[in-house]
């Protein structure tokens, strides 16, 4: 059998389309740069429940925004930029180090995996899950990240085998003790996706359109979590107003239903699609008040903030395991302009 190494698992993705590319175009067989000032900024604020998106070293739209969701929780100026006040507020968690290098175990490299992976529903329905594509792709989506960044932070000679040692974006979570009576599926999920069982508690949601982010609010109304989302379109506009969270579906299947979807082809038939990270609802479904409308994960994580949904809002699958975490059934979900 061929030994398959991170540099050829990577170049596999050039033939996948959207899940081989960052959120800056970067070809899958490019090796991206990696500024690791930038990455050790991202790594805390991905800890502290800012999420900065792909955690790629690199600047962007998911960082300004994470910047801006900290600087208003510490009450600093909110510029959106690395600036000398929020250095010093992430000062005292410089702990969290921007990579680790770990060894691979049978665990992060179990399957099952589905490649190809189809992209007509009726195909994806036959499949008996919507997983990841190779062990490359999970590995990035375990630490937050994109293939093309494991590939720049590693010699792409190394195996991907049990034993063989990885230097990734540190994600790694401050606890794993997950609530026992959640499924025992979704705490591998969680475990899976590296989402800490540490969470601040919300009680209250704001999706706010102008920014495109998703805030948490406590019972103080501090901000103590922000998401970037991607929500609605111009066929399927963000719903406007309060809405409650009535409760959270674990690794759903999709019931696809092409009557829904203004892009859906003429002769589309209704299907049930089996679950999976690269389902089109990703690893959880928060339901909504407002029929068929939904908080949920994705496939493709670097195009959070950059695509269009079907009115839902998206986020990738380790911010929407994580949210799931800080809410409870009918915390409102406020919606705005």
């Amino acid at each position: 059998m061929r030994k398959i190494t991170i540099g050829a698992a990577c170049l596999a993705f050039a033939s996948l389309g959207p899940v081989g590319a960052t959120d800056l175009g970067t070809n899958a067989q490019e090796p991206q740069t990696i500024d690791r000032s930038i990455l050790h900024v991202q790594v805390i604020l991905d800890h502290l429940g800012f999420s900065p998106g792909i955690l790629d070293g690199r600047p962007g739209k998911s960082l300004t925004a994470a910047l801006k969701g900290f600087q208003e929780s510490r009450g600093l100026k909110i510029t959106g930029e690395i600036d000398r006040a929020t250095l010093q507020a992430l000062h005292p968690y410089r702990a969290w180090r921007p990579t680790r290098t770990l060894a691979l175990t049978p665990g992060m490299l179990a399957g099952p995996y589905t490649n190809p992976l189809p992209k007509d529903p009726q195909e994806q329905a036959k499949l008996p899950a919507l997983g990841y594509r190779s062990p490359m792709e999970k590995l990035a989506e375990m630490f937050h990240t994109t293939p093309q960044v494991l590939l720049a932070m590693n010699n792409p000679r190394t195996g991907l085998e049990p034993g063989s040692k990885v230097t990734f974006p540190n994600a790694l979570p401050v606890s794993r003790a997950y609530d026992a009576k959640l499924p025992a599926d979704w705490r591998k999920t969680l475990n899976d996706l590296n989402v800490s069982a540490d969470q601040p508690q919300g009680v209250k949601v704001v999706v706010d359109k102008s920014d495109e982010v998703l805030r948490v609010l406590d019972k103080q109304g501090r901000l103590v979590a922000q998401f970037q989302a991607t929500m609605g379109s111009r066929h399927d506009p963000l719903p406007i107003g309060t809405w409650k969270i009535q409760g959270a579906s674990y690794n759903p299947p999709f019931h696809y239903n092409p009557d829904l979807f203004w892009d859906a082809k003429a002769n589309a038939k209704a299907a049930t699609l089996p679950p999976g990270p690269n389902g089109p609802v990703g690893v959880i479904w928060l339901d909504l008040s407002k029929p068929h409308y939904g908080i949920h994960g994705t496939p493709e994580p670097s195009t959070i903030g950059r695509a269009e949904s079907h009115g839902c809002i998206r986020l990738s699958n380790w911010d929407a395991a994580r949210l799931s975490l800080m809410v409870k059934p009918g915390t409102p979900a406020v919606f705005q302009e």
